[in-house]
């Protein structure tokens, strides 16, 4: 993306800082306590779910005390949320292959962002059913679930209006709307192929996936909207 479209992205708001209940700590002995903790409680919740974890589950598969778990976290809930933190981090900044920064290359670039948002879900695919579970019981859960699909919407908004401006995309459109509807394809999409495991090839996936995007923002596919 343009300059400008990675300083906006930038400015989305982080799970991280909205629902971190601690501060990090302060040593590297602490953080590396503490990742181990948030590391071996996803394996634990990815192995049997949420509601059937205990702490002394994770704390066992951690290698560690009671004691040393509520150094850092209070609750299963806690460390559920430092879980997702992680995983949202991971499928907010996927990281994306060198694509020329033009709005004439639309489909490569679009292709680039939704293969490292499908590759980034299919890593998390077991959390993201979790999610998808614990936000059904759990109203904590759910504005986190929320938060997660608002921050997307709002990046996706955010390119489809800079392609707007450009003359690449339908200026009709309305970019929120069309980034709720677009985004929300996209993960449903996802959690179809990989959280239920429909079996879905990637790239089959990332390619019908983009082309819909192009499709429905009007895209043509050698010159910008405003020469046609």
């Amino acid at each position: 993306m343009t300059d400008e479209l990675s300083r906006q992205e930038g400015d989305l708001p982080s799970l991280v800082d909205q629902a971190r209940v601690r501060d990090m700590p302060g040593t590297r002995r602490g953080l590396r306590t503490r990742e181990a903790l948030v590391a071996a409680a996803r394996r634990v919740f990815e192995r049997d779910g949420f509601i059937e974890s205990r702490l002394v589950d994770i704390t066992a598969e951690a290698k560690c005390s009671t004691g040393t778990f509520y150094t850092y976290f209070d609750s299963k809930t806690e460390i559920f949320t430092a879980v997702m933190q992680a995983a949202q981090d991971d499928m907010m900044n996927p990281g994306m292959p060198h694509v020329d920064e033009n709005p004439g290359n639309t489909a490569a670039i679009l292709a680039a962002g939704n293969r490292a948002y499908l590759e980034a879900y299919r890593r998390n695919a077991k959390l993201m059913l979790l999610l998808e579970q614990v936000a059904t019981i759990d109203p904590v859960f759910r504005q986190l679930r929320l938060t997660r699909s608002q921050a997307f919407a709002e990046r996706s908004a955010r390119r489809i209006a800079w392609l707007q401006r450009h003359g690449y995309a339908d200026p009709t459109l309305d970019p929120v709307m069309a980034a709720r509807a677009l985004a929300g394809m996209t993960s449903r999409m996802a959690y179809y192929a990989w959280a239920l495991e429909e079996g879905w090839d990637l790239d089959e996936v990332v390619g019908t996936v983009t082309q819909l995007w192009l499709n429905a923002l009007g895209v043509a596919p050698d010159k910008p909207k405003s020469d046609s």
